[in-house]
C-alpha cells in the first residue's frame, strides 16, 4: 500500500473510532438517564412511605395522649386502655413505614451500578481498539 492510501487508511479509521466513540457516549448517556429516573422513582416511593410514618406517629401521639388522659381521669381503665391500645398499633405502623421508606432512600442504593460497569467495558473495549 502506498504512503498516501496508508495515511488515508489510517484517516478512516481514526475518523470511524470517533463516530463509534460518539455514539457509545451518547447510549452510556441514554444508559444514566434511564437507570437515575429508576432510581429518583425508588426515592420518591421511600419518600411517600417516610410521610405516610410521620402522619401514622402524629395521629398515634394524639391518640396516646388522649388515652392517658382518658385513664387519668377514670383510673377504672375502660375506654382509655382501648384508646391506648389504638394508640400503640398506630405508633407501630408509623415507625414500620418509617424504617421501610428510610430504607429505601440509602444513598449507596441511588448509585448508577449498571452505567458503570457498561462503561467501565467500554474503556476497555476503547483500549483494545487504540492497540
Amino acid at each position: 500500500m502506498t504512503e498516501n492510501g496508508e495515511s488515508r487508511g489510517l484517516v478512516t479509521l481514526v475518523s470511524d473510532l470517533a463516530q463509534q466513540v460518539t455514539t457509545l457516549l451518547q447510549t452510556e448517556g441514554r444508559l444514566l438517564r434511564a437507570e437515575m429516573s429508576e432510581k429518583l422513582a425508588k426515592v420518591g416511593a421511600g419518600a411517600i412511605e417516610v410521610l405516610g410514618g410521620a402522619i401514622c406517629l402524629i395521629a398515634a401521639l394524639i391518640v396516646l395522649l388522649q388515652a392517658l388522659v382518658i385513664a387519668l381521669a377514670n383510673a377504672g381503665l375502660g375506654t382509655g386502655w382501648s384508646s391506648l391500645l389504638v394508640g400503640v398499633i398506630v405508633a407501630g405502623l408509623g415507625v414500620f413505614l418509617l424504617r421501610s421508606g428510610a430504607a429505601s432512600m440509602n444513598p449507596s442504593d441511588l448509585a448508577p451500578e449498571r452505567t458503570q460497569g457498561q462503561l467501565k467495558q467500554d474503556v476497555g473495549v476503547v483500549k483494545e481498539q487504540i492497540k
